[in-house]
């Protein structure tokens, strides 16, 4: 039994789910190149995560691909999500915002390390921030 390339991912997520829903109809495959791709992220785009199967049945699974892209297996509910409320919004955007102020994205090393002037600094902003934003919270919520 040889196996051909029934279709080729740059995700090695898509390719997974691809699998998945090939799987559900009867199709064997396998996505290849998972253990490069996953080493080195940047390869799945050089590379690209084939699916690979067998020969008798790559022009059924290829048939399933092509309809499942054109959107024949959607459901009427959809995929969309309900967006997320504000303060999640807020308050997401307030971590990063710390973790970028304290330098938490930039942390290459597991060493014990001191802050720097830039990170204090951005601290400072963020506390000062803070307090600002509660003064104002209990000003509304005293005034209403």
């Amino acid at each position: 039994m040889s196996l051909v390339e029934i279709a080729r991912f740059q995700d090695v997520y898509e390719a997974d789910l691809a699998a998945a829903f090939l799987s559900a109809h009867d199709i064997e495959v396998s996505v290849t190149e998972r253990f490069q791709t996953t080493v080195d992220p940047l390869m799945q785009r050089a590379l690209g995560i084939r699916l690979m199967g067998r020969a008798d049945q790559a022009d059924q699974a290829r048939d399933l691909l092509k309809r499942a892209r054109a959107g024949e297996f959607a459901t009427e509910e959809g995929d969309d999500l309900n967006a997320p409320e504000a303060t999640v919004r807020a308050a997401s955007r307030g971590l990063a915002l710390l973790a970028f102020a304290s330098g938490a994205g930039f942390v290459g090393t597991s060493l014990p390390r001191r802050f720097s002037a830039f990170q204090w600094t951005g601290l400072a902003i963020l506390a000062a921030a803070a307090l600002l934003s509660l003064a104002l919270w209990v000003v509304a919520t005293l005034n209403a």
